[in-house]
């Protein structure tokens, strides 16, 4: 039986989408370990999930360069390691991009909206025949878009197939990969803050049984932040203030110093504090700043006001100095694999197991998304473990796999 698992990534010559690609080369090879995925581990154990061997990772971008090229430019793998799988990161070159926020030299041609969903539906048939693929999960790793709200355009499937008959600029990019990910029944995962779960494509995706999840990969500084809230929440100390601070180098922190896009990943990432805390934090400061020596080796700097027994003051300050790409790929094939699982499952629409990846949880229109990590991950083994038992998994394996 054919299990290979393509994966179409928007994006897919930034710094996060060629380390996905070197390091299942590497992995594939047994040239570096298996850290950072618990598809890897715990759910491995749950799950049938298709075998790194057999994920063929594709997609589009603006550069042409090659996987191989790109790796170097980014700088985030280490040369001597790249070497050893350059041959086959060579092989990977990106399809023209449409629709991208930032012009480059390799895009595909296409006139209005509905030109380019043909030119991108186009390219992962051929992608899915060259590689003899039986099913493939698209995953949108590109760069933040600028800050939009939803409009009428936004509110039903009607309006929004109006609109991309209008070429409506309301209609961001990310919407219209979403968009046309649903029309062809492939799972859909939005890893950045980019706007793209609206009314019109919730509700679509729920009607076409497509497994949608997002918002923005929660990776490093707000990764910590939803395991520490929860802690003072436990222990009754109440958050004064929370000053969050971050300097990085790569292209995310370049097209951060646009004060739009720069809007769109701060409410990304201010969203998850009260929520968890279940009060406003008054003094709650978010900032990002591009600091071009420091590339993908990013800081993130966090001060925490508390306020303790007989209402006296401390405070916590925690330095992450990371990598966001080394962060990031790991959770990229967690959620290729697990989208696959949901779809052969017959979850549709938004798939809020999942939300543990990300710093803005899908979530229906008066539903509170859960920002808890712990909790997150109790609702994504619980998940697992209903599905696997669906399927017929022995009680044995799933009292193992459940231990983890």
């Amino acid at each position: 039986m054919n299990n290979r698992l393509g994966v179409c990534i928007i994006g897919s010559g930034g710094a996060v989408a060629t380390t996905v690609i070197a390091g299942l080369e590497l992995m594939k090879r047994g040239m570096a370990p298996r850290i950072g995925m618990i598809t890897e581990a715990e759910l491995g154990e749950i799950l049938d999930l298709p075998a790194l061997d057999e994920i063929v990772v594709g997609g589009w971008d603006t550069r042409g360069e090659n996987a191989y090229e790109a790796c170097l430019r980014h700088g985030v793998i280490p040369r001597h390691l790249l070497d050893k799988v350059e041959e086959p990161l060579r092989a990977v070159r990106p399809w023209p991009a449409v629709g991208a926020q930032i012009p480059g030299d390799h895009a595909a041609q296409a006139k209005t909206y509905r030109d380019e969903l043909k030119v991108l539906e186009k390219d992962i048939e051929t992608f899915k025949k060259d590689n003899n693929l039986s099913r493939v999960v698209m995953v949108n790793l590109a760069s933040t878009e600028r800050f939009i709200e939803e409009e009428d355009v936004h509110a039903t499937p009607a309006a929004f197939e109006a609109g991309l008959d209008k070429d409506d600029p309301r209609i961001s990019p990310a919407m219209r990969y979403l968009y046309l990910a649903i029309k062809m029944g492939i799972p859909h995962a939005n890893f950045t803050p980019s706007l793209s779960n609206v009314k019109a494509l919730s509700r679509l995706a729920e009607e076409k049984m497509v497994p949608i999840a997002g918002e923005d990969g929660k990776t490093g500084q707000t990764l910590l932040k939803t395991v520490l809230a929860p802690a003072f929440a436990i222990r009754g100390l109440v958050v004064d203030g929370w000053y969050s601070t971050n300097i990085l180098g790569n292209n995310d922190g370049k097209i951060l110093n646009d004060p739009a896009s720069n809007k769109t990943k701060v409410v990304s990432k201010k969203g998850v504090l009260d929520d968890i805390l279940g009060y406003k934090v008054e003094n709650h400061q978010v900032h990002i700043h591009y600091y071009k020596p420091r590339g993908d080796a990013k800081e993130a700097w966090d001060n925490i006001d508390v306020l303790g027994f007989l209402g006296e003051s401390m405070q916590i300050k925690v330095n992450f100095l990371c990598k966001d790409s080394i962060l990031a790929a790991p959770l990229i094939v967690d959620l290729v694999r697990l989208l696959d699982a949901a779809k052969k499952a017959g979850e549709r629409g938004i798939q809020r197991q999942l939300s543990v990846f990300f710093k803005s949880p899908y979530h229906a229109e008066g539903e509170r998304a859960m920002h808890d990590l712990s909790k997150q991950h109790t609702m994504l083994r619980d998940w697992a473990l209903r599905v696997a038992k669906e399927s017929g998994k022995s009680v044995e394996v799933l009292s193992r796999g459940a231990r983890g």
